[in-house]
């Protein structure tokens, strides 16, 4: 029997795979507990259209984090902080910081979960700060610190 996976099942696929199990396994296991369905020629077509709609919603996200990445190459978000002699400050900079910084200047918000930031940022200066935006998209955002 031909069926769709709804859910991923160890050993036997991922979910939205067709695959081709024996009748009892489908009758008895993964149809009734939902992890499958039937996979008549309608419920192929029908999951082939949720794929290529599911293909083109992640497109149109790719293309709107590349578009931000590339708006933030531009920008420069400044920091005033309380600092010491030599540059040091007092306290760091965190990717939170940042992230408000970002948020406050140039009304563009960002999880600060996305800023890749080694180690906090302890003294004045520029940095470029990444940002991961979307899995294969990042951008460079440049950090001005100063007393």
């Amino acid at each position: 029997m031909i069926v769709i996976l709804l859910k991923d099942v160890k050993g036997s696929g991922k979910a939205g795979d067709v695959i081709k199990v024996s009748d009892g396994y489908a009758r008895n296991m993964l149809i009734p507990k939902g992890l499958a369905k039937e996979g008549t020629e309608g419920n192929v077509r029908s999951l082939e259209k949720q794929k290529a709609i599911a293909a083109e919603k992640k497109a149109e996200e790719k293309a709107a984090a590349q578009k931000l990445a590339d708006k933030l190459k531009e920008l420069t978000v400044s920091i005033v902080t309380k600092g010491g002699e030599g540059g040091r400050l007092f306290g760091s900079i965190t990717s939170k910081d940042i992230a408000e910084a970002l948020n406050k200047q140039h009304k563009i918000n960002i999880d600060k979960k996305k800023l890749v930031l080694e180690n906090p940022i302890k003294t004045t200066g520029q940095f470029a700060v990444e940002v991961k935006l979307y899995p294969e998209v990042t951008g460079t955002v440049n950090v001005h610190v100063s007393v």
